[in-house]
């Protein structure tokens, strides 16, 4: 067959029903101000570690939220904890809390998967 130049994109809907929710439950559990965010995006404009990486605290919380760890799982690593997103949080995220929670959760599912 010729190629015309298109291709079929991958299908973009996302599909909570399947998507692993345990890194939300856990964070949520711990941290309650995490419900409170509303992706405002404060947090990844003053993160030092987004000026110079491809790092997004506001796209890591949406993929938690939605239960798509496996780019968080690499990225969340990035951060520095430096606490200049707690700071201008319009919303008081405790974010420093959800990244150090996000990280623990990783850990203890790995040690289950295990």
């Amino acid at each position: 067959m010729d190629n015309f130049g298109f291709t079929i994109s991958k299908g973009r809907q996302i599909d909570y029903e399947n998507n692993n929710r345990f890194i939300a439950e856990y964070i949520h559990e711990r941290e309650p101000s995490f419900r409170s965010c509303i992706e405002c995006g404060c947090c990844s404009a003053t993160c030092t570690t987004g000026n110079f990486t491809r790092f997004s605290l506001r796209e890591i919380q949406i993929l938690i939220k939605r239960g798509e760890n496996e780019q968080v799982r690499e990225n969340i690593k990035k951060c520095m904890l430096c606490g200049k997103c707690i700071l201008v949080c319009p919303r008081g995220v405790n974010t420093r809390n959800v990244v150090t929670l996000a990280r623990e959760a990783f850990q203890k599912e790995l040690k289950n998967a295990v």
